[in-house]
């Protein structure tokens, strides 16, 4: 829910973007047990953050600052810097050049990652700042399973002339495999296999269609999708 009572009691469960430490503080403060489900990668990048911010680096996390993941690693980390100013978060290699003349009077920057992040991301920002950074140390916190899907649908759609992404608009990991296939060959992201019939004229002269999905897209979703395509419902 997105918002609490009052006061209560019960269980809250934390769901696996975690939480900040405003949220968790507002739930045990109005009389709930806590719950965590955060899920490792995603604690492993709070405590990779935190420990940058314990030795005195001004972090740097790549991610969408409205992104809950971000929202709780960015607030973990600001409750061990210096300052609050001593942690950003860019969504882009853009927002660093807003603070590129801060980032170079720095001693210490530390960078770690939205576990959904692209690694094309992560590279484009380390060619940047290596060259204006005294002490530059990187954690490359995005999640083994998200790299491993990346890389298997960048294969797929080597051999493809349609790619299908299948996942929620909302979801950082499906959007950043739709831009990623993009680069490769012709794609489409859609929600449900309803979605479909508004693409009829591409499907129509794809020969060969590749389909993947993000992490969490159920798989019934993905087969009415494959279901769909394959009985040629849009030919």
């Amino acid at each position: 829910m997105d918002n609490l009572p009052d006061k209560g009691e019960g269980i809250c469960i934390i769901r696996s973007h975690g939480a900040s430490l405003e949220v968790l503080k507002e739930i045990k403060d109005r009389g709930f047990e806590i719950v965590d489900l955060t899920c490792p990668d995603v604690k492993k990048v709070q405590n990779k953050a935190i420990e940058l911010a314990d030795e005195g680096y001004f972090v740097i996390i790549l991610g969408r600052p409205e992104h809950p993941e971000v929202t709780a690693i960015s607030s973990n980390a600001r409750a061990h810097a210096g300052s609050v100013d001593d942690v950003f978060v860019a969504k882009n290699i853009e927002a660093l050049k807003e603070i590129e003349e801060k980032i170079k009077k720095h001693p210490k920057i530390g960078v770690v990652v939205q576990t959904t992040q692209r690694i094309e991301y992560l590279n484009e920002v380390l060619d940047y700042l290596a060259p204006i950074c005294k002490d530059l140390r990187v954690m490359n916190t995005i999640c083994a399973s998200t790299s491993l899907r990346q890389n298997e649908a960048k294969t797929l759609a080597e051999e493809s002339d349609l790619m299908v992404v299948v996942g929620s608009k909302k979801s950082a990991n499906t959007t950043h495999l739709a831009e990623i296939l993009r680069n490769i060959t012709r794609t489409i992201h859609i929600e449900t296999d309803g979605e479909l019939d508004s693409y009829k004229d591409i499907i129509e002269k794809a020969k060969n269609i590749g389909v993947t999905a993000g992490a969490s897209t159920p798989d019934y979703i993905i087969n009415k999708v494959i279901e769909k395509l394959s009985k040629g419902e849009n030919k």
